[in-house]
C-alpha cells in the first residue's frame, strides 16, 4: 500500500534519494507534496506497525522552506527533501528522548529528558536538508537486538512477516523504511541493533567502524561499542546516508581517527555491478563461530555462494579454521545469546550523556538517573541489564560513575580480535567476509526467543564494519540476508560488494 497526494508523485515504495532529487529538480513534485504523502502513509500504516512514536510537527515547514530555497536558486543539501526518521535515543531538540522507557516519558508518568540541542547525527541530517518525519520505537534502553515489545509505545510489528520479531533495537526505524513512510532512517548498534532489524525486515543496514560516525547525544549502552548508521531499502541510499553521517566532530573525539578514512567523492561514488569480480571473500564456518546454520539457512547460503561466484568472487572456505578465533566469544550469563563485554562503562557513558542535555535537564547525574528509574531497576539480577553485574569491570565503574573506567579486559579482547583478523586476512589475501546474517529464520514476535545472528559480539567488540543486503526468503516468507564484513574502515569496499550482489540478484520484495 502506498498513499499519494498528487498524480505526479511516484509510488512511495519506489522512491530513492535519486528519484527524490530528480522529481524535485524537474518540478514533478514539491518537497511539501512528498512530505504530505509520507505523512499520509504514516497515518495509514503506523497504527498497525507502530514504527514512529513521535511525529515531527515541523516536517511540513521544513519541506516548504526547501521548496522556497529551491525556487530562489539557493544551494541545497545532498538530502534536500528526502523524508527520513530518527531512532528515539538520538537527541532531537523539541522532542523528548525516552529510550523506549515509560519512566523516561511524561506521557506515561515518567520524567522527560528534553535535549537543548540536536545530537551531531541529527544536526547533520538537518544540515543536509533531509525532512525528519519523526522518532522511532525501541525497546527499553535499546537492550535487545530482537524486538521492541517492552517499549512504552508497545511492540513494533515486522512488515516483512508480521508474526515474527522485527529485529531490535532499531525496530521502528526499519519498520518505517520497510512500510515506505520514509526513504531512510537513522539506526544505532551496540549489539546487532542495525544489522538485526535491517535483516529481519529485508533492508540494507550499514554498521560503521566505531569512530566513523559520532555518537554524542545518543542514549548510551557503551561508548566503546555504540555506533550510528543508516537503514534504507537499497545499498545506494544507505551509502548516501553514511556520506552525511560520517566524519569528525569535537563532540566525539574518537571520530578524529576517521579524517583520512572517508573516500573522496563519498561512499556512494563509483558503485559498479562488477565490483565482486576478483574479490576474495571468506565464508562462514566453525573457525569463526561453532554455531551451525539451520538446514534452510544452509540451502539459502549455498545458493548465495553460487551467486557470488557467478558475479566473479573468489570464495575461501572458513578462513578462520585452525585459529582460536571462535573461542574469544563468550555468552554473558543472564543473556540468551549475547557477549556483553564493553558495556561495563555505562555509568560513565550515561553521566556524559546526561551532562550534554544541558543545565535544565530533569536528570543530571547517574545517581539521579538511578533514582528516577528505581521503580524498574534494570540493573537488578534477572532484569534486562542485570547481566552487567557479570562483567569484570562493571562493579568498579558503578562505584565512581564520573570516572572514566580503564576496561583492561575489554581492550585486551578487542586487540586480540583485531590482530587475529589482520593475520587471517593477510594469510588468505581476503578482501572481506560474507556470512548469512542469522543462523536461522526469525523467532516469533512474542516467543521470548532471541534472534540468533552470526556476527554480533565479534563485530561490535572489534569495532569493525558490516553491511547487510537482502539475499532471498525462507519458505515461511521470512527474509534471508547476507552481511559483508571486513577490517576497520573498509566501508567503501563492503558497500561496493553489497551493491554488486544486490544489483546482480535483486532479491528484495516490497514488504507492503
Amino acid at each position: 500500500m502506498s498513499t499519494q497526494t498528487t498524480p505526479d508523485l511516484p509510488d512511495l515504495g519506489t522512491l530513492t534519494v535519486a528519484t527524490v532529487r530528480e522529481g524535485l529538480a524537474s518540478g514533478q513534485f514539491t518537497a511539501e507534496e512528498l512530505t504530505q504523502a509520507c505523512i499520509a502513509q504514516v497515518k495509514a500504516l503506523n497504527g498497525k506497525y507502530n514504527a514512529i512514536i513521535f511525529e515531527n510537527d515541523a516536517a511540513l515547514d521544513t519541506a516548504r522552506e526547501i521548496d522556497r530555497r529551491r525556487a530562489a536558486g539557493e544551494e541545497l543539501g545532498p538530502l534536500a527533501g528526502v523524508p527520513i526518521v530518527v531512532k528515539d535515543p538520538m537527541d532531537m531538540a523539541g522532542i523528548p528522548t525516552t529510550a523506549g522507557w515509560r519512566l523516561l516519558y511524561s506521557g506515561t508518568g515518567g520524567v522527560d529528558l528534553m535535549p537543548e540541542r540536536d545530537s551531531p547525527v541529527v544536526a547533520r541530517m538537518r544540515a543536509a536538508d533531509a525532512v525528519i518525519l519523526g522518532k522511532t520505537n525501541v525497546p527499553i534502553l535499546s537492550w535487545t537486538g530482537t524486538h521492541a515489545n517492552d517499549s512504552w509505545a508497545g511492540p513494533t510489528i515486522n512488515p516483512a512477516i508480521e508474526d515474527r520479531a522485527p529485529g531490535g533495537s532499531s525496530a521502528g526505524t526499519a519498520a518505517a523504511v520497510a512500510t515506505h513512510m520514509c526513504v531512510m532512517g537513522l539506526a544505532e548498534e551496540t549489539g546487532g541493533s542495525i544489522q538485526n532489524p535491517a535483516s529481519a525486515q529485508g533492508l540494507v543496514g550499514i554498521k560503521p567502524t566505531i569512530g566513523l560516525v559520532p555518537n554524542a547525544g545518543v542514549v548510551p549502552l557503551s561508548g566503546n561499542r555504540d555506533v550510528v548508521g543508516p537503514i534504507a531499502r537499497n545499498v545506494t541510499d544507505a551509502a548516501l546516508g553514511l556520506d552525511v553521517l560520517a566524519g569528525f566532530t569535537t563532540e566525539d573525539p574518537k571520530t578524529l581517527a576517521s579524517v583520512d578514512k572517508i573516500p573522496e567523492g563519498g561512499y556512494a561514488s563509483g558503485l559498479s555491478k562488477d565490483a565482486l569480480k576478483g574479490k576474495r571473500l571468506g565464508l562462514y564456518g566453525p573457525g569463526w563461530r561453532k554455531n551451525e546454520l539451520s538446514d534452510q539457512a544452509k540451502e539459502l547460503y549455498a545458493r548465495t555462494i553460487d551467486e557470488l561466484a557467478d558475479l566473479g568472487a573468489e570464495l575461501i572456505l572458513d578462513p578462520f579454521a585452525g585459529t582460536d578465533f571462535a573461542s574469544y566469544r563468550q555468552i554473558t550469563p543472564g543473556t540468551p545469546f549475547f557477549d556483553g563485554r564493553g558495556l561495563e562503562s555505562i555509568p560513565y557513558d550515561m553521566t556524559k550523556y546526561l551532562e550534554r542535555l544541558g543545565p535544565d535537564a530533569a536528570i543530571k547525574t547517574w545517581e539521579e538517573f538511578v533514582e528516577a528509574t528505581k521503580a524498574e531497576n534494570v540493573l537488578a539480577k534477572g532484569a534486562i541489564l542485570g547481566f552487567l553485574n557479570e562483567l569484570p569491570d562493571f562493579v568498579e565503574a558503578v562505584k565512581s560513575p564520573a570516572t572514566p573506567p580503564a576496561l583492561p579486559a575489554f581492550t585486551a579482547l578487542k586487540r586480540a580480535y583485531l590482530l587475529l583478523m589482520d593475520e587471517v586476512f593477510a594469510r588468505h589475501r581476503l578482501d572481506a567476509l560474507v556470512y548469512p546474517q542469522m543462523l536461522c529464520e526469525l523467532p516469533g514476535l512474542h516467543s521470548g526467543d532471541a534472534i540468533l545472528e552470526t556476527t554480533v559480539g565479534e563485530l561490535n567488540i572489534a569495532g569493525i564494519p558490516g553491511v547487510t543486503v537482502p539475499a532471498g526468503y525462507y519458505a515461511s516468507g521470512a527474509p534471508f540476508e547476507l552481511i559483508f564484513l571486513g577490517k576497520q574502515w573498509s566501508e567503501q569496499l563492503l558497500i561496493q560488494c553489497a551493491y554488486a550482489y544486490e544489483q546482480g540478484t535483486l532479491h528484495r520484495k516490497p514488504a507492503v
